[in-house]
């Protein structure tokens, strides 16, 4: 792998080859020494610029093949991912005080969440190890993620899940072939029970952080956002935050273009969290520029799939939002729910709960006049068909009448 010059610790800086680590850092841990894929960027920029990008015609993520750890595209997947739509929408950006107003639809991705980019990219990955099985915890969108991109291949999918999981991301699980383990206890006790699964019986882990090529799939939005608008990023980008791998893979993103010199400046990258599950921002509060305080806590928010207590990648998230000079800020539950309904009615992009959460955020430093005149972008991670009961609850109620004209006239 010529163009990873090596895995770096995110806490100690201590750097291995790839060869030589499969997931964390020995010396750090799991929590704390999450691996940074390091690339040859001399190298990567022979074949990665705004020239070669304009002359390819490939219009999914593997357009950014050369700054992706991929040895073999040969287990590429038929299944589009990435290249998701960006709208714009003038009215509504005039409404709220600001220049421009963007929204990245992920929920359009195969199994309609953001986390197709990573679990595609680890699906590759478990095959070029020649691994037989793979898993994963996940409130649902990582999972069925890893499940559809795993199909059509020879793996088998063995998956970890709090029992409060959403029943369309657990019926997704099921319909793709996995074997679903519905586990009695939080998201994080499923992610303990997940690794310790993947030791015991060999099974490649493909679990949030733990696995160090899950960010470099989730940068790939930021690639693609700041090429479709035509290498001029917005002045700030609203992510949702869970375990904190997306957002990190967002920032690297934008920080990769920077250093490649096809981005002149860093959009401000704000990471949102529900009230009921925020330590990542309260680390950041705590921030000194040097140690990442990680304090869990019991979490509890209508957005499942950002409901993290014990979030596995809070270093590289504190860290990277840091050197971006980005921000955390954290939104209640009745935000969330107002701005999945304000959303779909106001764009027509349905998001689920996580992925309205950061148009919650955008809405409220609106509010407060911190973004006036400025570009703003939102990324949707999933698509609200994956949680349709909490949609229910702020969709309001269908009029049932009788089949006759007089009735239809009764209620207009």
């Amino acid at each position: 792998m010529g163009k990873i010059k090596s895995l770096r610790c995110i806490t100690c800086g201590k750097e291995y080859s790839p060869t030589d680590v499969e997931y964390t850092c020995p010396d750090c841990g799991p929590r704390r020494g999450t691996l940074e894929v390091i690339y040859d960027y001399e190298q990567v920029a022979e074949k990665f610029n705004k020239e070669t990008l304009a002359r390819d015609m490939e219009r999914t993520m593997w357009r950014y093949l050369p700054l992706l750890p991929i040895e073999d595209r040969h287990f590429i997947q038929p299944l589009r991912v990435g290249y998701t739509p960006v709208y714009e929408f003038p009215k509504l950006a005039t409404q709220h005080g600001l220049k421009a107003l963007y929204i990245k639809d992920d929920g359009q991705n195969p199994t309609a969440s953001y986390k197709d980019r990573a679990s595609s990219v680890v699906v590759i990955k478990a095959q070029e190890k020649r691994k037989k099985v793979v898993t994963a915890a996940s409130t649902g969108n990582a999972a069925s993620s890893l499940a559809g991109f795993s199909a059509a291949t020879d793996l088998e999918t063995m998956i970890f899940v709090p029992r409060t999981a959403p029943e369309a991301k657990v019926t997704q699980l099921l319909i793709y072939g996995a074997k679903v383990f519905l586990v009695n206890g939080s998201y994080d006790v499923a992610y303990d029970l997940a690794a310790e699964a993947a030791t015991e019986f060999g099974w490649y882990n493909r679990s949030a952080a733990v696995n160090p090529y899950l960010v470099e799939g989730k940068k790939t939005g930021a690639l693609e956002l700041a090429e479709q608008l035509s290498w001029n990023p917005p002045d700030f980008v609203f992510v949702g935050v869970g375990d904190g791998s997306v957002v990190s893979g967002i920032c690297k993103g934008f920080a990769e273009l920077q250093k490649l010199g096809m981005i002149e400046r860093l959009p401000q990258v704000i990471g949102v969290q529900a009230q009921g599950s925020a330590p990542i921002a309260a680390a950041f509060r705590k921030y000194d520029g040097k140690n990442v305080s990680i304090d869990d806590i019991e979490a509890a928010t209508v957005a499942d799939s950002i409901c993290v207590g014990k979030p596995r990648d809070i270093v590289k998230a504190v860290k990277y939002v840091h050197a971006n000079g980005g921000n955390f800020i954290t939104v209640s539950d009745e935000q969330i729910m107002a701005a999945i309904a304000t959303m779909a009615r106001e764009t027509g992009v349905f998001p689920e709960p996580a992925g309205a959460a950061p148009f919650a955020g955008l809405l409220k430093l609106a509010s407060e006049g911190k973004i006036t005149g400025k570009r703003a972008a939102i990324m949707v991670t999933g698509n609200g068909l994956k949680d349709i009961v909490t949609a229910r609850r702020v969709a309001g109620r269908a009029i049932e009448i009788e089949p006759t004209l007089a009735a239809v006239k009764e209620h207009l």
